[in-house]
């Protein structure tokens, strides 16, 4: 039995959360806390396996409860989100800080939003519970081994639940002259995308941009797939630009299957296929292509994968020619593609 605690402000929400969650047998909501100062009090109480965590309360609001219940170790908390930019900003700097994930809020009574919330949640916080230990970077992470390139590679990222902690393990972490495009396809919804485009351009040496239709791909910057969009590439390796399409649909939106193709069909043999944290299998099939046609492969290992799912399926595919926790990839990502030439110079 997984046991959840509830923390939100708001009597209804937290009834209508309890009442979804205990449709399941296999949860059991121990209790609920109307701010943080409770829901921290409650946790060293009850030490539930999971918490539900409002981002907005009294007393003390869900970030602040975060940062305790992390210190105490008390469990593991999934944030409930707003989609409104307050809310994308509020809930990225709470996954950076150890929440596992987040479910946006339904938008009203209407009964289609709330089964999916109900189904969201309850597969959120079933991962939870099955999610592994918060791991942080080690001080001294394995140093890349640099090598001048003239051809320019790509470097595709599949992730999902745990990514916005996970991904900063790694871009953060890749030179500024790297020669390579790199594409980020984080499952997130529309309003979150642009605010993790715009964190991580502020911590990394490369440019990150969410991407917009028509934008030119070059080395050196990362393109963050839009939220309820495919991202592709259309034209060859010297020319290229960016496609945003709401086609094919897919459980994700952005999709890393698709991406991950669409870029090999460009890049051939010099893509670099990545897969970290999720829940799933998406982008296992298309590493097994980019590895089968002489690309390159990472999966994250089960060390610092929040969730192993989509790296499992990767790996037990055959698609991953290397296996690394997430701090040891920033390294390998630079000895693959390698580092520009300046003006034919090393």
């Amino acid at each position: 039995m997984i046991r959840v605690l509830v923390a939100d402000d708001s009597a209804l929400m937290r009834l209508m959360i309890k009442d979804l969650l205990e449709k399941d047998p296999e949860i059991k909501v121990v209790d609920t806390a109307r701010n943080g100062r409770e829901a921290v009090e409650k946790a060293e109480k009850l030490k539930p396996d999971v918490i539900t965590m409002d981002v907005q309360m009294p007393e003390m609001d869900g970030i602040s409860a975060l940062k305790q219940i992390n210190e105490k170790k008390l469990g593991k908390v999934l944030m409930l989100s707003s989609l409104t930019r307050e809310g994308a900003e509020v809930t990225l700097k709470a996954l950076e800080m150890g929440a596992f994930d987040f479910v946006a809020k339904p938008g009203g009574s209407i009964s289609p939003d709330i089964k999916e919330f109900a189904d969201k949640i309850i597969a959120k916080v079933k991962a939870g519970f099955k999610a592994g230990s918060i791991r942080e970077r080690p001080v001294n992470p394995p140093v890349p081994s640099i090598h001048f390139t003239s051809e320019m590679k790509a470097v595709v990222i599949g992730i999902s639940t745990g990514g916005p902690r996970n991904i900063m393990h790694v871009l953060p972490f890749l030179p500024p002259d790297i020669n390579a495009a790199v594409f980020l396809v984080q499952h997130m919804p529309p309003a979150f995308t642009g605010p993790l485009a715009r964190r991580l351009d502020e911590r990394c040496s490369i440019k990150v941009v969410e991407a917009e239709d028509g934008m030119e791909v070059k080395p050196g910057t990362c393109y963050v797939g839009k939220g309820g969009y495919n991202l592709l590439l259309f034209g060859d390796r010297k020319n290229c630009r960016l496609v945003l399409t709401d086609t094919p649909k897919n459980r994700f939106m952005p999709s890393a299957d698709v991406t991950m193709d669409s870029v090999f069909t460009v890049f051939r043999e010099n893509t670099i296929g990545v897969i970290m944290t999720g829940m799933g299998d998406d982008g296992a099939g298309a590493m097994v292509r980019i590895k089968k046609a002489g690309g390159r492969t990472i999966a994250e290992s089960r060390e610092t994968a929040v969730i192993f799912g989509m790296p499992r399926a990767a790996i037990e595919r055959g698609g991953a020619e290397f296996v690394l926790p997430s701090y040891e990839i920033p390294a390998k990502l630079t000895e693959l593609a390698g580092v520009r030439m300046v003006n034919g110079k090393e």
